[in-house]
């Protein structure tokens, strides 16, 4: 493993001092852990709408409080997650409209986090890849959930940094890259937050993306031949506004095909908790897929094609189906056959809120743990 580069005897101090405090953590448990969670500065956390990144981290926060973790969000003015917050900018700014300045005011947001954050943290937790650069300028040990698919570019700029611990979402997505310390933790939601309504269920729903990777044209496709209405709700975003002109648009008739726009939570929570399925044809690898667990939570189960995680999240027969084709899923939502309760146990079982920050929080113990033998070599 490459050393990295010493950034001074200033900090050689600080460095013991730290790892002093990982002593006494592991020995005695004097002082709980504080944590600095670093969102990206473009969305609210928990998101007004799309923001899956956003949503992890306002569970997270949360997750992690219960369990007596002090944290601090770094994110923008607009975020409401019930935490001690800190931001540089104000506002969010979503959709980017400039490329280059987004990347400019993300570093910039990155830069401010981790130098304050190093001020106060016991370890880093960041979430978004322009964060890790700044791992070369401090001492505190700095975790990375990595949210994104496979992106060839941004395995080779991990390797630069193999002193981060790296976390992905999904063993399929942890299976593409290769990095020395490295595990997977899944996603976990708030139960409370969701429910699952009495009354029959009319019609199948998709959440997500307006976006070819998402198959939306193919939920469309599955709700034709099954003969079940179908609603859309989901970001369309300005590059993908041809395909919703030519894909989907056509096909939406206010009736049968109904789109309703974004959506926020508590119309989310209403639409999959009266769908009969939600509908999850992606052709693309999903790193993990938020949504299907929201749609779990409101005791509707998901209809999926086969694609990165998909396999990981869906349990076949009990909280949904993965098939191949359209014709397949359709047949599937036509003989549905999972009793709301018992999905919603499904994603009580293995995808909560509690269970994620559990994980999570073993991760720093050990990161804090491994601090004493550092400890050790540099007071020796």
């Amino acid at each position: 493993m490459r050393a990295k580069p010493s950034i001074g005897g200033r900090n050689q101090v600080s460095r013991i001092a730290r790892v002093g405090f990982c002593i006494l953590f592991v020995l005695f448990n004097l002082n709980p852990m504080r944590v600095a969670l670093i969102a990206p500065p473009f969305i609210a956390v928990p998101p007004k709408r799309y923001g899956g990144t956003e949503l992890f981290i306002a569970e997270l926060a949360h997750g992690l409080q219960r369990q007596g973790v002090e944290v601090v969000v770094y994110t923008n003015g607009e975020s409401t997650v019930d935490a001690p917050m800190r931001w540089l900018y104000p506002e969010g700014e979503w959709p980017l409209k400039h490329e280059v300045e987004a990347s400019l005011k993300g570093l910039n947001h990155f830069a401010w986090a981790i130098q304050e954050a190093a001020e106060h943290a016991d370890l880093i937790h960041v979430n978004s890849a322009p964060g890790l650069s700044f791992s070369r300028f401090t001492d505190v040990p700095m975790v990375y959930t990595v949210h994104h698919a496979l992106d060839e570019s941004l395995v080779e700029f991990y390797q630069s940094y193999p002193d981060v611990s790296y976390v992905t979402i999904s063993d399929f997505q942890r299976e593409k890259l290769s990095m020395p310390d490295m595990r997977t933790i899944h996603h976990g939601i708030d139960p409370s937050l969701y429910f699952v309504p009495d009354g029959k269920r009319e019609y199948l729903s998709f959440l997500g993306r307006i976006a070819p990777p998402k198959g939306t044209h193919l939920a469309i496709e599955i709700a034709k031949k099954s003969g079940i209405p179908l609603k859309i709700a989901g970001e369309i975003q300005p590059i993908n506004k041809q395909y919703w002109e030519t894909m989907v648009k056509p096909h939406v008739d206010g009736k049968f095909i109904e789109y309703v726009g974004e959506v926020g939570m508590e119309d989310k929570v209403e639409l999959l908790g009266k769908s009969r399925a939600m509908l999850f044809p992606v052709q693309w690898d999903e790193p993990f897929g938020l949504v299907m667990i929201e749609a779990m939570a409101c005791g509707s189960p998901v209809l999926a094609m086969p694609g990165g995680s998909v396999g990981e999240v869906v349990k076949e027969g009990v909280s949904g189906n993965v098939r191949k084709t359209a014709d397949e899923l359709a047949e599937c939502a036509r003989n549905l056959n999972m009793p709301a309760p018992k999905v919603r146990s499904y994603m009580e079982e293995f995808f909560s809120v509690k269970r994620m920050a559990s994980d999570y929080i073993n991760l720093y113990s050990e990161i804090l743990r491994d601090g004493v033998a550092e400890a050790e070599q540099i007071v020796a």
